[in-house]
């Protein structure tokens, strides 16, 4: 799993600085996990996370942001509370979840926001 750093997010995700509008840049549909070291609930989600990522490995990419290091861009989303978690379709607007989800939530949101499988 990628942590990105601004520049990465801007190449690979959504240049912000450039567009005010979404869009997104990246090959495939993507989740972006805002998390933090000292945060428990993200420690929670990151193995989920991993398992999910040898899953869909070649449907979706899986990145973090650590809100500590990268505050720009925690800022530039409103992150507020962590663990946030950005849901990116390829078209279409992304869709965000607050807080630690559980393994099937995040299955689910991966077919219908991501994948475009309606159950």
């Amino acid at each position: 799993m990628e942590h990105l750093t601004k520049q990465v997010f801007l190449d690979k995700i959504f240049n912000y600085e450039v567009n005010k509008e979404w869009k997104f840049e990246g090959e495939l549909p993507c989740i972006i996990d805002f998390y933090a070291d000292w945060c428990q609930p993200c420690k929670m989600v990151a193995p989920i996370l991993e398992e999910l990522s040898k899953e869909y490995e070649g449907k979706i990419n899986i990145y973090k942001v650590d809100t500590e290091a990268e505050q720009e861009l925690a800022g530039a989303f409103g992150i507020r509370s962590i663990p946030s978690i950005l849901f990116c379709p390829k078209e279409g607007q992304p869709q965000m979840a607050t807080g630690a989800l559980p393994k099937d939530s995040f299955r689910q949101a991966i077919e219908e926001i991501l994948l475009g499988n309606k159950s």
